[in-house]
């Protein structure tokens, strides 16, 4: 069944929420040159810094252990899709053709401007790429939403970015720089065992960042953006193969999504911001379910009650030696006794105070959990997770079987057209449909993948973000507001 035939059935429109678009380069540089001058068009031109990496060969790599970059990252044989990926109006006359109704937007290779290290370089570039963004698809507003790129490497220059994109741009998506690399201050030093563990630790924001970036989390709320993360994991730690690009690919944007969920979490900012939705893209379900379990199973044993249960000086001394006189080795009882004993209760008192300085020992106090069932109150609604639509595993997000308190995660449909994993854009939404057909996903559940989670990760902060679009009517009906100006906040 094609795109077409199956959308037909639907009662309900598909809202794709990771899109890509493809940067015709010369285009780009040219006009953010024209808005940002010779610092801005050096932020895009920095994308030639793979080329090198791809000319070291193997044994150059190898000697760096440098993981492989990749390459043949874009479609090419199919030359209306690369077209299409190109081209906004091109795009918008397909949607039809390819049974999508709104496309969410993100860049391809103009998320590097938000990283770039050089602070000035980085402001003017994403800055530039950002207007050209808005200029790009102002003619497509009707069925797509460009994102903005934010970088993230201070508060103070993401709220500066947020406040320019959404009250002088007009758009709606951001897209959260992540991971953000900062020097180890001992290695910098000069400490030589700091050395051997690195010289750069990555920011995830939630918990041991340099700053406080509460602000932004603020500034979301107050200026109605629903935050994206899309970072990716090639190249770090253990994703660093110097000859298989798929060994690096295999799971990186689950794994910094993964970081950056739980950080945000753990340092309790769902607790603190309520109202704040958070999404992380092309990571799928699967180690969102495993986050969602693992953050209640180590509630239980790490709480600051349960650590009673492993507190050395709870040890009952005299009760073990008894029991190692009845059960153990004559040696062990030996060494159990007199002087031996002492000392093994010294040692395990001295471990009791040994917790490594930490003022408050349980890990979930920012969250201020007290029983299972916060978690899931302050997991389940707070985060959207990214799944691509051939991804067998998008139904773990509905299992609610397995899932703790039954909970259905949030899964948002993403087609990722634009990009090599998609050789035929008119399959994205057969693939995922292949779910309902084989029984694995509902046709309910299919509903809120594809749409009803979707409208409420965008208008979760911004009612109006599908005002004027093709999709606003069925937006308006799935939340009962009015389509008049001031409607209700969701």
């Amino acid at each position: 069944m094609d795109a077409q035939a199956i959308h037909a059935q639907l009662d309900h429109p598909i809202i794709d929420s990771d899109a890509h678009w493809l940067e015709f380069g010369p285009l780009v540089i040219e006009r953010m040159r024209e808005i940002g001058g010779e610092k801005a068009a050096a932020a895009f031109d920095g994308l030639q810094e793979i080329v090198p990496v791809q000319e070291m060969g193997p044994e150059g790599r190898r000697d760096k252990r440098i993981g492989h970059p990749g390459f043949w990252m874009l479609p090419m044989a199919n030359t209306r899709d690369r077209a299409t990926a190109m081209m906004p109006a091109l795009l918008g006359e397909r949607m039809e053709e390819l049974g999508l109704d709104f496309c969410v937007m993100y860049p391809t290779g103009g998320t590097i401007t938000s990283r770039i290290g050089d602070a000035e370089v980085r402001q003017a570039g994403t800055r530039a790429f950002n207007i050209f963004s808005a200029e790009h698809f102002a003619d497509q507003s009707d069925k797509m939403a460009a994102v903005a790129c934010i970088p993230m490497h201070t508060p103070d220059e993401a709220i500066a970015e947020l406040e320019f994109v959404r009250n002088e741009l007009g758009l709606k998506a951001c897209l959260l720089s992540g991971m953000i690399p900062r020097p180890v201050p001992a290695a910098v030093g000069g400490d030589e065992s700091a050395k051997k563990l690195g010289s750069v630790w990555y920011d995830v924001f939630g918990i041991d960042s340099e700053y406080d970036y509460d602000p932004v989390w603020q500034a979301c709320v107050e200026l109605g953006v629903s935050p994206t993360f899309h970072a990716g994991g090639r190249g770090y730690a253990l994703r660093r193969s110097p000859s298989n690009f798929t060994y690096n690919h295999i799971g990186h944007f689950a794994s910094t999504a993964e970081a950056i969920c739980k950080a945000l979490f753990l340092g309790g900012v769902t607790r603190r911001f309520p109202d704040l939705r958070v999404g992380f893209l092309e990571g799928g379900t699967a180690w969102a379910c495993q986050l969602y379990a693992d953050l209640i199973e180590h509630w239980e044993k790490r709480n600051g009650e349960a650590l009673a249960h492993t507190d050395p000086a709870n040890l009952d001394h005299e009760g073990l030696i008894a029991l190692v006189n009845q059960y153990g080795s004559e040696r062990m009882a030996e060494l159990m006794d007199g002087r031996d004993a002492a000392l093994f209760a010294a040692l395990n008192k001295s471990a009791s105070t040994n917790t490594g300085g930490e003022a408050n020992l349980d890990d979930y106090a920012p969250c201020a959990i007290t029983n299972e069932e916060d978690i899931a109150e302050l997991f389940v609604p707070s985060f959207y997770f990214g799944c691509e639509a051939d991804d067998s595993m998008n139904a773990t997000a509905f299992n609610t079987k397995a899932n703790p308190f039954g909970a259905r995660l949030n899964a948002l449909f993403s087609s990722d057209i634009g990009h090599f994993d998609v050789t035929k854009m008119e399959r994205v939404l057969p693939s995922a449909w292949r779910t309902v057909t084989d029984g694995v996903m509902s046709r309910d559940d299919f509903r809120h993948f594809t749409f009803t989670n979707p409208a409420r990760f965008w208008t979760a902060n911004n009612p109006d973000f599908f005002a004027g679009t093709q999709v606003e009517a069925a937006v308006n009906d799935l939340f009962e507001v009015p389509t008049s100006v001031g409607s209700v906040r969701r």
